[in-house]
């Protein structure tokens, strides 16, 4: 009796140079256009955010957003063996951009830097996450290579805290939808707002540039029994720029803002807040017309004083 067998063709290790010749210009933006299977990879779905983030001198890879919590990413890639510039930069970054995940891509890890991202696991709070992710491409004979992402590290209980994310996923939804929701009525109720840089968005706040460089953005916020509005730089500033801009005219400023310098957080300024419970939409016409009253004052004050 004569056997037929199903052809079955060798996997083969392929130079991640031979579909990424460089880094900056090849490899992260393939990745941010296809995120989803890093995503797949460490069990995480990802939104991109946005690609060469500027954090002081560096720029981070790329900056996505954790769908289950909202919460930001920073994916730093090297087609190289890794190595401690990297691992400086990666810190510096983490800091600079709020992040609470990291994920390091390289195509071969040294131990002492598995055995760092491991530490960092073990040593940091519990909202942060470090990963350690290998880079290998293949093949099947004369097909398309495949990009295969190994997970060499990762956080202490990951799956516990996948599962815990599964379970607020509906929750993170809701809030979400309950955001959307509440820009919606702002722009229906003022309409013109948009020209300030309102939008809607599933996010908690808005952030309206008061500069023609975007150097200084008044962010109005809204969570479920405050809203508010404070003066923040743009994303991965650490606020020290504009705290030397500010101290000179602080006084000024409190006056004009009705609010005190404050520096509520490292890149926070002048953080005006108001209680209202926003389950009651009957106030919301109220809590819309205290944000733009708000946020109108805080650009029209920083325009003349900052001119």
């Amino acid at each position: 009796m004569t056997r037929s067998f199903i052809e079955i063709g060798r996997l083969c290790n392929v130079n991640p140079r031979e579909p990424w010749q460089n880094e900056a210009r090849h490899f992260t933006p393939w990745l941010a256009a296809h995120i989803d299977q890093l995503g797949d990879a460490i069990g995480l779905k990802l939104e991109l955010t946005d690609t060469e983030v500027r954090v002081e001198d560096f720029s981070a890879d790329i900056l996505a957003r954790n769908a289950f919590d909202g919460t930001r990413v920073l994916i730093e890639n090297q087609l190289e063996a890794t190595d401690h510039k990297h691992l400086g930069q990666i810190l510096t970054y983490l800091a600079g951009l709020d992040a609470n995940t990291v994920v390091w891509i390289a195509t071969e890890f040294r131990e002492a830097h598995l055995s760092a991202i491991k530490w960092l696991n073990d040593h940091t709070d519990s909202d942060c996450n470090f990963f350690g992710v290998r880079l290998r491409v293949v093949r099947i004979a004369e097909s398309p290579v495949a990009p295969i992402f190994d997970v060499l590290e990762r956080p202490n209980g990951w799956e516990r805290q996948l599962q815990s994310a599964a379970r607020n996923s509906q929750e993170s939804a809701a809030l979400a939808e309950f955001r959307k929701s509440f820009w919606t009525a702002y722009l229906q109720r003022l309409p013109d707002d948009k020209l300030l840089g309102f939008e809607v968005t599933g996010t908690s706040s808005n952030w309206l540039p008061a500069d023609p460089e975007k150097t200084i953005f008044v962010s109005v916020w809204v969570g479920k029994r405050k809203i508010g509005v404070f003066v923040r730089g743009p994303r991965g500033c650490d606020g020290s720029e504009l705290a030397n801009q500010f101290n000179p005219i602080r006084q000024q400023l409190e006056q004009k803002l009705g609010a005190k310098y404050g520096r509520t957080t490292g890149a926070n300024f002048f953080d005006s807040t108001v209680s209202f419970d926003m389950s009651d939409k009957a106030i919301w016409p109220e809590a819309i017309d205290w944000m733009h009253r708000t946020a109108t004052n805080y650009l029209s004050a920083l325009r003349e004083v900052l001119r």
